[in-house]
């Protein structure tokens, strides 16, 4: 009788525990939004404007052009023997002229072993400032930069350092290299500001 009674007792409180809701499952943590960054500040508005003067300078533009040749020589024509973005795959590879060393004399060859053209989308060629400064942002067009990377590519990569430096008979760009890269540190760390049309 005691038996049927334990086991009596057992149903009852299973039942009781059945019948009861579950416990609803802790609300799931969402972390709050981050806060919008803040508005661009006007020195890096105007920093973007001594960029831009950097950018379209023969120096950059030549290898940053619209279409698939490079352009040559302070006048930015286009590259002597028939040279586009497509002459390596026909065995005609940019460092097949522009070896590791060269000679400084005008209209030869820069010298870089690492010479080439850009993908076409990174063209600065015909962009107004505000389209280049939106350019430079989207990190789809810049092969994955963010601006801290193109900061530090403008800063350090021997194919850009080469623009100041870039031997006889080519004139170097606006600003010197220093205030060049003053100016786009200005124009990343103020918000990237973009001018407007």
């Amino acid at each position: 009788m005691q038996n049927r009674l334990v086991v009596l007792l057992m149903l009852v409180s299973g039942s009781a525990l059945a019948a009861r809701p579950a416990k609803p499952p802790p609300a799931p943590v969402v972390a709050p939004e981050p806060p919008p960054p803040p508005p661009p500040t006007p020195e890096s508005i105007a920093a973007f404007a001594d960029v831009y003067k950097v950018l379209h300078s023969p120096r950059c533009l030549n290898c940053h052009p619209v279409g698939d040749a490079p352009l040559q020589r302070d006048a930015s024509t286009p590259h002597q023997m028939g040279i586009t973005r497509f002459s390596g795959s026909v065995g005609l590879a940019c460092n097949t002229c522009h070896r590791p060393t060269g000679i400084d004399a005008p209209h030869l060859p820069p010298a870089n072993p690492e010479w080439r053209m850009p993908p076409a989308n990174q063209a600065f060629e015909g962009r107004s400032p505000a389209q280049l400064c939106a350019q430079l942002k989207d990190v789809a067009t810049t092969g994955g930069r963010d601006l801290p990377t193109l900061l530090h590519h403008v800063s350090e990569d021997p194919l850009v350092l080469w623009g100041w430096s870039p031997g006889a008979g080519r004139t170097t760009p606006p600003l010197s290299h220093d205030a060049f890269v003053a100016a786009f540190s200005t124009w990343v760390s103020g918000g990237a500001g973009c001018p407007s049309e």
